[in-house]
């Protein structure tokens, strides 16, 4: 059987990394033909020197000049493109049978898009993407013949638990999604005006990005969570439920019509659903260390605060309401940004999406062109939000 050819969109980020672990590990099994990154091009450059794509994806043609000026000194025959055009390009490429949708953000929209058009086997880990566009892609996908395989390590759960067969005849009733809770699960509330971004991102289980590892301490990516799943399996938002489980073991449940309950664990790496989804069906060393139960120190459950994480409420009423899945995104991407580089406080960050799902509740759209002028629209309104907000209070 020949190599699986991958093209990584956000090869530098942490999916990235764990996906060209996976590759590493069975070089007989992929080989890479493409890798894309915004602007760490040392580590780009790491990549290219260690799995020899064909092609990278830069952000602009200054750095494409620079990537390609190192690659030709080190003697790397590997082509080099920059900009929006050229990720859709390398996403529909026929040389390329797999597609790492890893591109966190909006941004991620049009390659992820592009990649289903063209059929290919997409390892889809931009939940943001699915969050703006649930109906386009899902109905992209189905016609083009693209599948898409969650690597979410919640969405890989379900995918496990919850199988093709299974979903045809229709006999889950729930999907309940695990959260971990994040660095604050146990902090105290009045303290929360003094969060930094360091301490946003310092998760206690999982190696993330800084947007997503904001995401998690707000509890705002197990909101898109929900969005997600409602996508992927058909399932309507009411019966999908979320659950606070700080161990990070048990990764997400699926209950059946007769009461019984599905759950897959293992230990919180990535690199186990990346490589449940490169090899699908097959099963492959992941490189991960065996779990081992017994010294877990216990499992625990519990329903999540909502006044703790506002953010998780604003998604619940999002979704199912049924609209303002674009501004809701949009707004959330502008609100962290903006907590990242020390405008807004971390309180800020739900005060902000709220505001601009108030201002702007969109229906949901299900052409491109309707989605980005939303997108547009939204973060002008949540730029808007942040300026009237103070920055982060000194501890």
């Amino acid at each position: 059987m020949p190599a699986q050819r991958i093209a990584i969109l956000g090869a530098t980020g942490s999916i990235g990394a764990s996906t060209l672990d996976i590759v590493a590990r069975h070089p007989e099994r992929f080989s890479v033909f493409a890798l894309t990154a915004h602007n760490n091009l040392e580590r780009l450059f790491a990549q290219c020197v260690a799995f020899r794509p064909e092609v990278v994806v830069v952000a602009d043609g200054q750095r494409a000049s620079r990537m390609q000026a190192r690659l030709r000194d080190a003697g790397l025959p590997i082509r080099v493109s920059h900009g929006p055009t050229a990720l859709c390009e390398v996403a529909r490429d026929a040389a390329c049978d797999t597609v790492v949708a890893a591109i966190v953000g909006a941004a991620g929209l049009k390659p992820t898009l592009a990649a289903a058009r063209a059929g290919k086997k997409i390892l889809f880990a931009n939940k943001e993407a699915l969050v703006m566009s649930g109906a386009l892609l899902m109905q992209t996908a189905a016609r083009a013949g693209a599948r898409l395989l969650p690597v979410d390590s919640e969405h890989n759960a379900i995918f496990q638990c919850y199988p093709e067969q299974a979903r045809l005849r229709g006999g889950a009733i729930r999907l309940i999604l695990t959260a971990s809770g994040g660095p604050f699960l146990n902090r105290p509330l009045e303290t929360f005006d003094t969060i930094t971004p360091d301490e946003a991102c310092a998760h206690p289980r999982w190696s993330m990005g800084r947007k997503i590892s904001v995401d998690s301490a707000t509890m705002m990516n197990k909101g898109l969570e929900v969005i997600e799943a409602h996508w992927l399996f058909a399932m309507p938002a009411e019966r999908i439920d979320v659950v606070m489980h700080p161990q990070s073991i048990v990764h997400s449940m699926v209950a059946y019509a007769d009461q019984s309950v599905l759950a897959q664990m293992g230990n919180p790496d990535m690199r186990i659903p990346i490589a449940h989804a490169l090899a699908y069906p097959e099963r492959i060393d992941s490189g991960v260390a065996p779990l081992d139960l017994t010294i877990s120190g216990g499992l625990t459950f519990m329903p999540p605060d909502l006044a703790r994480f506002p953010c998780l409420k604003l998604v619940l009423e999002v979704v199912r309401g049924g609209r303002g899945a674009v501004a809701l995104n949009a707004a959330n991407e502008v609100a962290v940004a903006a907590f990242l580089n020390g405008r807004l406080g971390f309180r800020g960050i739900p005060e902000v999406v709220e505001a601009v799902l108030e201002r702007l509740p969109e229906p949901e759209f299900s052409d491109l062109d309707h989605i980005l002028e939303a997108d547009r629209r939204a973060r002008k309104a949540a730029e808007e939000a942040v300026e009237g907000h103070p920055p982060r209070r000194a501890a």
